[in-house]
């Protein structure tokens, strides 16, 4: 965690998509959620990002990514 938000460090390039397939696929993994549960709200280009969860409160979404 840093400045409130949670910073995770991919091997993808940022490349036609690949970062965000990428964390798109990590989360899933971690978080034990299908994919189609996370979407990228804003950021898709940039380095900070926007991530909206369905199915998963906060507490417990954290609980599985810091675990």
């Amino acid at each position: 965690m840093r400045g409130g938000a949670l910073r995770i460090r991919l091997a993808a390039p940022p490349v036609d998509g690949a970062a965000n397939d990428a964390l798109v696929a990590f989360l899933s993994e971690a978080l034990e959620v299908p994919r189609r549960n996370i979407q990228i709200i804003s950021g898709e280009t940039s380095r900070d990002k926007r991530v909206r969860l369905a199915g998963l409160d906060e507490k417990t979404a954290l609980a599985r990514l810091l675990r």
